[in-house]
Order: structure tokens, then sequence, then C-alpha cells
């Protein structure tokens, strides 16, 4: 990975716009190899690259990179500056539907949810919740990071179901993705914390992939069987994991059902 984003960048100009992304890779690969300093570096060149060509969306996730090398070194008063510049960017929430802001918004809580700050802490694993169905092994890198900070936000918040659904998502892109450096470690001592723990999984947040991707739907007109042919699956699909969405948010009916995912804040409009 580090070899052809080297070589992606030796054959672009100097006012190209992907430069940043081709830095980000290099620090990324040197983050898998836990080579901090070196990933530092070039997360900050990255920085640098965005700001001057204007890829604004791409910012929260180089500075949560950066954010991540400095909790890493427990550089607090940097830790605080990264998240501050993070949400100065995604606060408008105009960036609420990129896959770049599933990493800056799983970390935010993590930290404000150490802090104490329980409110904003589920706010933000909330913002980040609504991004997991674009966290695959396509983007492995920065989807196992996403869902490993997730995990450790829900840990912090006592949300035990929440961490141990998106574990069981970062393994299924493991089975994909192996190599991935020291993230196979960080989510296997996560697991084996909770794993500990012997918790049950209940709640919004212990919500599958599949069945994030059928909450939209849930709320409209649509029957199952229309909601199957939308999501090309059957309707006995459609039914097992709606009766799942039920049963994790502990109610018996569809329109509960939007009502407890509003409170949640994961239905439309919400």
């Amino acid at each position: 990975m580090g070899r052809d984003a080297e070589t992606a960048l030796e054959g672009l100009s100097p006012t190209s716009p992907h430069r940043s992304a081709m830095l980000h890779t290099l620090g990324a690969a040197h983050l898998l190899r836990d080579d901090l300093d070196t990933a530092d570096h070039y997360f900050a060149l990255a920085i640098d690259e965005a700001t001057s060509a204007g890829t604004l969306p791409f910012l929260p996730l180089l500075l949560t990179e950066r954010g991540m090398i400095a909790t890493a070194r427990e550089a607090w008063t940097e830790v605080d500056s990264f998240v501050r510049d993070a949400q100065a960017i995604l606060m408008d929430r105009q960036f609420d539907e990129y896959w770049t802001s599933a990493l800056p918004y799983a970390w935010c809580s993590g930290v404000v949810a150490r802090r104490g700050d329980a409110l904003h802490a589920r706010d933000f694993a909330t913002r980040a919740a609504r991004l997991r169905p674009l966290l695959t092994y396509a983007l492995p890198v920065v989807s196992v990071q996403a869902l490993v900070e997730l995990a450790r936000a829900y840990l912090a918040l006592a949300d035990h179901g929440g961490a141990t659904a998106v574990l069981e998502q970062a393994n299924a892109i493991l089975r994909h993705r192996p190599d991935l450096g020291t993230l196979p470690a960080q989510v296997a001592d996560l697991q084996s914390k909770l794993e500990v723990l012997k918790v049950e999984l209940a709640g919004a947040s212990a919500l599958t992939t599949a069945e994030f991707r059928l909450l939209p739907l849930l709320s409209t007109h649509l029957t199952l069987a229309e909601i199957g042919d939308r999501l090309f699956v059957s309707r006995a699909t459609v039914k097992s994991q709606t009766n799942s969405v039920y049963r994790k948010l502990g109610v018996p009916t569809r329109s509960e059902a939007i009502s407890r995912l509003q409170q949640a804040g994961l239905a439309p409009g919400s």
C-alpha cells in the first residue's frame, strides 16, 4: 500500500487534489506498522495539501488520524486541539453522509465519553453509526479504524451491545482483509474485554449492517415484500431482520420501532 502511494505521488502534479489522499495512504501504511512518528509526519503533510486544495470533507479524517496518534502518546493538549478542529468542520453536519466522517465521529465520541460528556458522546456515536453501512472491506483500513473507535466509545458509554455489534462488523471485514497491520490485534483486544463482561446484545446501537440498511424503509408505507424488492432480498429475509430490529429495540410493532428510532436519532429526519 505504501509503495503504491509513493508511485502515485510521483505521477501526480504538485497541484493535484489527490495528493492529500496519497499522503494519507502513506501515513496509514506506517500507522499499521506502528511507526507513529512517520505516520504523523505524512498525516501532517496531507492536512497541508488538503487545506491548499480545498478538500474540506477529507480534513476531519486527517485531523482524527493525528488525534489518534496524540492519544496513543497521551499528548492531551494536542488531542484537545485535534478534536476542536475536527468538530469545527463537522458541526454544521454538511458532511454527515460522507464515509470520511465515520472515523472522526467515532473517535470524537470516545474522547468526549471518557471526559464524562455522555450526551455529546452519544450524539457523535449515533452519527458514526448511521455510516456503518458504508464501512466495508472495499475501504478496509479506515472502516476497521472507525469500528474500533466506535467500539471504544460504546465501551466508555457502557453500551456493551453496541460494542459487540461493531466488533462483529470489524471481524467480518478482517475475514476479507486479514493483513491490516496492528488493527486485528486491536479488534481482538476489545473482543477479549467484551467476552469478560459477558453482556447481552441490546439496544439500537446493536443493530447489524443489514438492519441499518432496513431502517430508512421502515418509516415508509412500503410493505415487507416491497422493502425486499428495494433491497434485493426476499420478504422472509426482511421479516427476519425486522423482527430482529424489534427485539433489539424492545418494541412489538413497526410504529413503535419508528418512534424508538426517532428518539435514538436513527430515523430519517431525526
